[in-house]
């Protein structure tokens, strides 16, 4: 385990050490989460002018994939393990480049951001038909980069990325089951009073 420790150390310090300020403020911004809700409202309409009353559910199940990541990433993981950000580290803190956004909150296992980008990336990868593969493909390399946004601003460590991104894999891919099988439960109830009906 501490070899582990040292080697996602040495990852960070090398990550974190590529840094000047064209991509300081890149970075800064792309960790920010206020900046990207026209992209989120763009994808709601998207949905719902596709999949109308399905859209809307699809919705639903977007905002559960990121309460589930969210909540096991910051409200379990980060409680339970108490593994200090890098920013709060004492061993390294005076060697880690922050952004303007701060060190963060004292723990950083595991990276909700991480999770929740990936956790809608991989949602959206499996609900989405062929006609969004544009938007499926922007939404994980924008995953890619927030999560990497987050050992740049010097507040996680590789091995938190990577733990949030493997959260968000496994909710999302949960949660789009369960949205197919909420929309299969509501087509054959949808038929059963129509038949009963008639």
């Amino acid at each position: 385990m501490e070899y582990l420790k040292t080697i996602d150390t040495e990852i960070f310090l090398a990550l974190n050490g590529w840094h000047n300020s064209f991509f300081d403020s890149i970075m800064y911004w792309l960790s920010d989460k206020l900046i990207w809700i026209p992209m989120y409202l763009l994808i709601v309409f998207l949905i719902i002018r596709k999949y109308k009353i399905h859209g809307v559910i699809m919705v639903l199940f977007i905002g559960l994939v990121i309460v589930f990541c969210d909540q096991t990433a910051s409200g379990l993981l980060k409680n339970t393990v108490q593994r200090l950000r890098p920013s709060h580290d004492p061993a390294i803190m005076n060697l880690v480049h922050l952004s303007k956004a701060g060190p963060g909150g004292l723990y950083g296992f595991a990276s909700s951001h991480a999770a929740n980008v990936f956790g809608l990336a991989t949602f959206l990868y499996f609900v989405l038909d062929p006609s969004f593969r544009l938007l499926k493909y922007w939404m994980f390399l924008w995953a890619a980069l927030v999560a990497y946004s987050r050992i740049y601003n010097g507040v996680h460590y590789p091995g938190d990325v990577v733990a949030g991104i493997v959260i968000g894999f496994i909710w999302g891919y949960l949660l789009s089951k369960a949205y197919f099988l909420s929309r299969n439960y509501l087509k054959i109830r949808k038929s059963q009073i129509i038949d009963h009906n008639v």
